[in-house]
């Protein structure tokens, strides 16, 4: 179809109604596309719809099809301040009668989700209960433009099952859900309790316990700061025993918080043995141990895979070059501002979709993703890392090919800072920060962003 304005509009399904998948359907839209967007529970939010229920999921997430999407714990407060986390033309500013603090808890984030969705009235968008359990190419061996997808999806109460042809789809079903496990010698024999973090809600059910939590990223040391209230002893196992000061300063603090190597091996007693040679004898073991991109409904017939950690081949994580443009992804690259990151991907996405926008021929991108894979490797980074972006500069670049906006000064300034604070002050830096915040916050809140929609925060 050709819209009034001489641009293509496309029938597209966007997969999930998390944060990638809500702008998405609002930039789609803007562009004159028609979307549905599937999502499998009951309300928008993603990985922000809190879910306390956790006994129908596997402890270590071994289901191919998750039953539980969001691993967010009761006490989980965001790790960015909040001014610098709303969407361009969205400030995420602090309500009456609700958590007005700069790092609230994540029922604040899931709320201003709500707001955007209202605002945006983007609700009559999204399908929910609806799991999608086949996306595939209706003509395989038909590449380019002509490319349509087959989309099947499951009512998850009823046994209703819907098959449909789209122009596109985008997947935008986040990172954070699929846990991702080390390999550890005796690790199937070891009889008592080993949980994934994507199941940790509360820290009562380990009260009096011996805790081994394994990885000491920002979820690992949340939980060991939150679990050693309650826990009779707790052993955190890092990849070094270099650890920031902020995280050196909460072990000094508790005498019952010890910091210990990799884990060599376990065994059917209950001993843990270190690397160093060391055993303990625990009552439960946590994997705080990241997350692994999986996306078990989407049949590519190969050309899209996920080899340790790396979704590929993607130009610029966004686009597989031989199903371009009727196949994206949003919310892949980690380590940055998210959400509008997101959104500069949905602008481009929808442009691109439209005809206002052109791709790099197939050879291009698929040698601009050779020289991307290999200066990663030139600068030691794991594959497991490939979608580790930690650069403003990136950033930058990746919105000029939608024209949208750069990253304001504050924004980067404030990211830095919180991320400088917390290595120091890992116990109270959401909640105390030095004047020269105060002078970036003052700007943050004089600028565009938070004055555009004549709301003072």
């Amino acid at each position: 179809m050709v819209s009034e304005q001489g641009q293509a509009t496309k029938n597209v399904c966007v997969i999930g109604a998390g944060p990638s998948g809500l702008v998405a359907a609002r930039e789609l839209r803007k562009e004159g596309h028609t979307a549905v967007v599937l999502e499998q529970n009951h309300d928008i939010g993603g990985q922000w719809l809190y879910e306390p229920n956790v006994e129908k999921e596997d402890p270590l997430g071994k289901n191919k099809f998750l039953n539980v999407h969001s691993s967010v714990y009761d006490s989980l407060r965001i790790v960015s301040p909040r001014e610098i986390m709303g969407f361009t033309d969205f400030p995420f500013v602090s309500k009456k009668n609700r958590d007005t603090r700069r790092f609230p808890g994540h029922n604040e984030l899931w709320l201003y989700l709500k707001d955007f969705c209202e605002y945006f009235g983007l609700k009559e968008m999204i399908r929910f209960n609806t799991r999608v359990e086949y996306v595939g190419m209706l003509d395989y061996g038909v590449f380019g433009k002509d490319l349509k997808w087959v989309v099947k999806s499951k009512e998850k109460k009823g046994e209703k099952r819907v098959e449909e042809v789209f122009d596109a789809v985008i997947v935008a079903t986040g990172h954070y859900s699929q846990p991702r496990l080390p390999s550890i010698k005796g690790m199937d024999a070891w009889k008592r309790k080993q949980i994934h973090s994507h199941v940790y809600r509360v820290p009562e059910p380990f009260r009096n316990e011996v805790v081994v939590i394994v990885g000491n990223s920002l979820s690992g040391q949340d939980i060991s700061m939150e679990i050693v209230k309650v826990a009779k002893e707790v052993y955190l196992s890092a990849k070094s025993l270099e650890v920031t000061e902020g995280l050196s300063k909460v072990i000094s603090k508790h005498r019952n918080l010890h910091l210990y190597p990799q884990i060599q091996s376990l065994h059917e007693d209950g001993r843990v043995e270190f690397e160093d040679g060391s055993c303990v004898v625990a009552d439960t073991i946590i994997y705080c141990t990241g997350y692994s991109y999986a996306f078990p409904f989407l049949d590519t017939k190969g050309i899209v895979g996920v080899d340790d950690n790396r979704v590929g081949p993607l130009f610029e994580h966004t686009f597989p070059p031989s199903l371009a443009p009727s196949l994206s992804f949003i919310g892949i690259p980690r380590k940055l501002i998210g959400f509008p990151f997101f959104e500069s991907q949905a602008k481009w996405i929808a442009q691109v979709l439209s005809g206002k926008r052109n791709l790099p021929s197939y050879d291009d991108m698929m040698l601009s993703i050779k020289e991307f894979y290999r200066s990663r490797e030139l600068a030691g980074i794991p594959v497991s890392d490939t979608h580790d972006i930690a650069n403003f500069e990136y950033c930058d670049k990746y919105a000029d090919y939608s024209e949208s906006p750069h990253l304001e000064e504050w924004r980067k300034q404030l990211c830095l800072s919180a991320i400088v604070n917390s290595f120091t002050n890992l116990e109270t830096y959401r909640d105390s920060w030095d004047d020269g915040d105060d002078e970036l916050l003052q700007q943050a809140l004089q600028s565009p962003h938070f004055t555009q929609l004549g709301v003072q925060p």
